[in-house]
């Protein structure tokens, strides 16, 4: 379980990005996080790995305190944690295959990282991922050269090269054309549903978030206004977290 309790965080030009947040998120759940650009959803998923130091409160992951951890401690618990990057976050001229086995350094002692030396089983996990989100056959090309929706998946394997409890997406869609916006998430929602991995999932449209999520929390200006099943958010609810001027909007 992902428990979360008075998270604040406030950055350095006083911006308060996260005000008092607290929820919770079962394991197995996929949990749709919602709200305006600048809610502060980012900041969140950031301050659940520790990319991003929170200002005050505390994160629990099956019960151990993430805020806590320093040093060898953070990179044990970021094995338990995968993120899927908006923006892909992939070595464009480095091979798929290379970037993919970039997800077990956490595994692997600092000299072995430097000199990217891996073992036959994760060289053998590296592909299997691959497998699992339909590129094998890419694992030898450049990164760079694949469509942004293969370059996601491709985001999608490094992550689960962690074997991770615990899935961070941020926005992972938000580039990509409605098409391939439901071919990523039915990877995610895969992985999810066979492997248990619990997803927090940041998202825009309500249509993504009915169809894939099991429950959904809302961030406005910081602060939590929603926390409840997907189909709950009526019209009320939707003006609430989004504004009394904004209009619903389908990704078909």
């Amino acid at each position: 379980m992902l428990r979360v309790e008075h998270l604040t965080k406030t950055y350095p030009n006083q911006t308060q990005a996260l005000k008092d947040v607290s929820f919770e998120v079962a394991d197995g759940e996929f949990l749709a996080v919602i709200g305006l650009s600048g809610s502060g959803k980012s900041t969140l998923l950031r301050c659940i790995n520790r990319l991003v130091e929170p200002t005050s409160g505390k994160i629990y992951l099956d019960g151990e305190d993430i805020t806590a951890a320093s040093g060898a401690g953070i990179r044990h618990l970021r094995r338990k944690i995968g993120m899927v990057f908006q923006q892909f976050n992939l070595v464009k001229r480095s091979s798929v295959y290379t970037n993919v086995l970039s997800g077990r350094l956490g595994y692997v002692n600092t000299f072995a990282s430097l000199l990217h030396l891996f073992s036959g089983a994760d060289r053998a996990r590296a592909l299997a991922c691959l497998e699992q989100v339909g590129l094998a056959e890419k694992a030898h090309v450049r990164a760079d050269s694949l469509s942004g929706g293969q370059q996601q998946r491709v985001g999608i394997a490094r992550a689960l090269m962690q074997e991770p409890k615990l899935m961070l997406a941020d926005e992972p869609v938000a580039s990509l054309d409605p098409v391939l916006a439901h071919s990523i998430l039915k990877y995610l929602e895969l992985l999810n549903k066979e492997r248990g991995i619990t997803v927090l999932c940041s998202l825009h449209y309500l249509d993504l978030v009915h169809r894939y999520a099991t429950r959904a929390i809302a961030l406005k200006d910081g602060r939590l206004v929603f926390e409840g099943l997907p189909q709950a958010i009526d019209d009320a609810q939707f003006k609430a977290i989004y504004g009394q001027e904004a209009e619903r909007v389908s990704l078909v």
